[in-house]
C-alpha cells in the first residue's frame, strides 16, 4: 500500500518564521530556533520507509538541508492553511498514495514513532490526529480525502483541534488521537525546551 508524509515548512526567511517568537527574542533568534526545529523534522523523517514530499511557504529550495534524494518538493497553494493542506492532500492522493500523514516544522516532541503509528493507526481508524497543548494539531493522517476537515475552522487559534473533532463527528469518521505534544509558538514554549536561541540584542 502506497503510504506517503507530507512536511509543510517554511522558507527560510528573516521576519517571516515564527514571527510570534520573534516579537520577544527577535529575527535572529526567531531564525535560529526555526532552523533548530527544521534539522529536528529532518532527523526524525529523513530515514521512514515513507515517500516523503515536503511543501515550502513560497519557493522550492535545492540546496537546504532537505536531501533531494530523500525528499520530493512542491509549494504550498491555497489563500489559508486548510486550503494548502487541502491542496497537498489532493495532489499526494492522485498521485495514488492510499495513506497520508501531514505535519509541520513546529514541534520538538515529534518523533518517528508518533509517524510510524500514525500509519498503523490508520488500518483502524478513518483520521489520526495528533493534538497540540495550544489547541491545535501537529500532525493528520488520512486514509481517503474528507475536504469538510479544511473548511470552517479557526486556523491558528486554540479552537483548532476541537473544530475538526466535531467535524469528525459529523461525518461519522473514527478518530485516534496520539499524545497531547508541544509546538513552540511562544517564548514560553521555548522555555520549556532545548532549544538555543540568541536573545535579541538592543539597539545601541
Amino acid at each position: 500500500m502506497n503510504q506517503a508524509l507530507l512536511i509543510f515548512v517554511k522558507n527560510l526567511v528573516s521576519g517571516k518564521v515564527k514571527t510570534r517568537l520573534a516579537v520577544t527574542i527577535g529575527n535572529d533568534g526567531a531564525m535560529l530556533v526555526y532552523k533548530q526545529l527544521i534539522q529536528h523534522t529532518v532527523s526524525i523523517t529523513q530515514d521512514l520507509p515513507f515517500e516523503k514530499i515536503v511543501y515550502y511557504s513560497d519557493t522550492i529550495e535545492n540546496q537546504d538541508l532537505w536531501n533531494n534524494q530523500i525528499y520530493q518538493k512542491q509549494v504550498q497553494s491555497g489563500n489559508d492553511l486548510g486550503q494548502r493542506m487541502q491542496q497537498a492532500f489532493a495532489f499526494a492522493f492522485r498521485k495514488g498514495n492510499q495513506k497520508l500523514v501531514i505535519i509541520g516544522t513546529d514541534c520538538l516532541e515529534i518523533n518517528s514513532t508518533h509517524i510510524i503509528n500514525s500509519f498503523h493507526w490508520l488500518k483502524t481508524h478513518d483520521v489520526v490526529i495528533g493534538p497540540a497543548r495550544d489547541g491545535g494539531y501537529y500532525l493528520l493522517a488520512m486514509k481517503q480525502m474528507h475536504v469538510q476537515l479544511f473548511e470552517n475552522i479557526q486556523w491558528s487559534t486554540e479552537h483548532v483541534l476541537k473544530q475538526t473533532l466535531t467535524v469528525c463527528r459529523a461525518l461519522n469518521l473514527t478518530v485516534h488521537l496520539l499524545p497531547e505534544l508541544s509546538d513552540i509558538d511562544s517564548e514560553e514554549d521555548l522555555k520549556k525546551t532545548k532549544v538555543p536561541y540568541q536573545p535579541q540584542v538592543p539597539e545601541s
